[in-house]
């Protein structure tokens, strides 16, 4: 059976967590760390490999919601 992520449920805003800037849930990895990361070059799957704690689902979901959101991410 398949497991359904909401995936809105993988990027939050805590203020107590890097500023309240958007995350990965339950990381204080910002979305903006992966996307400086992406314009650099990395793939997706070289952000994972470079942070292993991170899943794939993970690192789309930030860039989603980068892109979904401007530069506010």
């Amino acid at each position: 059976m398949v497991t359904i992520v909401d995936i809105g449920t993988l990027i939050v805003s805590t203020p107590q967590v890097a500023g309240g800037r958007p995350c990965i849930a339950g990381t204080r990895m910002t979305v903006q760390n992966l996307v400086m990361d992406s314009q650099a070059g990395l793939s997706p799957q070289d952000i994972v490999t470079e942070y292993p704690h991170l899943s794939l689902a993970q690192v789309y979901a930030a860039l989603a919601y980068y892109y979904a959101n401007g530069s506010n991410g």
